[in-house]
């Protein structure tokens, strides 16, 4: 019984330690995606493929669709203005790694991207709606909990 009771706690302890290696930031405490009332950024994205270069001049590695900054919700263009100057954020998991598990972003080690709130509006917690930066300067939006992205042109 001892021997088979080492044994799953090993295993136990080998499965956090492969997830923890893995860059896997616990997604504890955030809300399901919101299914309606979350206010979708006004005018119209860019279509896939078309060129806007941002004023940050980071190209679209991603190949999903472009929004322009202007484009984002107030509270956007106001985290992006946080993540520019380096904080103070109002969340503690503001800057916390983001580990792509949705495969949605281009692929990069664990640790190059990092998330960032975008408050909501009448929501009394974190929301559904973030921004996600790489370590190339490159940054996303996603207003409904990772299940969508869009690249941001900045400046624009």
């Amino acid at each position: 019984m001892r021997r088979w009771l080492t044994a799953v706690v090993l295993m136990a302890l080998l499965g956090v330690a492969l997830v923890v290696s893995n860059g896997f930031q616990p997604r504890t405490g955030d809300p399901a995606p919101a299914a309606s009332g979350t206010p979708a950024p006004s005018g119209s994205p860019v279509p896939s493929g078309t060129p806007v270069p941002s004023v940050s001049g980071v190209p679209n590695p991603s190949g999903l669709a472009t929004v322009r900054e202007s484009q984002l919700p107030a509270e956007g263009r106001r985290t992006l203005a946080l993540i520019r100057q380096g904080g103070p954020f109002p969340y503690e998991r503001d800057g916390a790694n983001f580990g792509n598990f949705e495969r949605m972003l281009p692929r990069k080690s664990g640790g190059y991207y990092k998330e960032y709130t975008v408050p909501t509006p009448g929501e009394s917690d974190r929301g559904a709606r973030r921004i996600v930066a790489g370590k190339a300067g490159e940054k996303y939006y996603t207003p409904d909990h990772y299940e969508s992205f869009k690249f941001i042109a900045e400046g624009k």
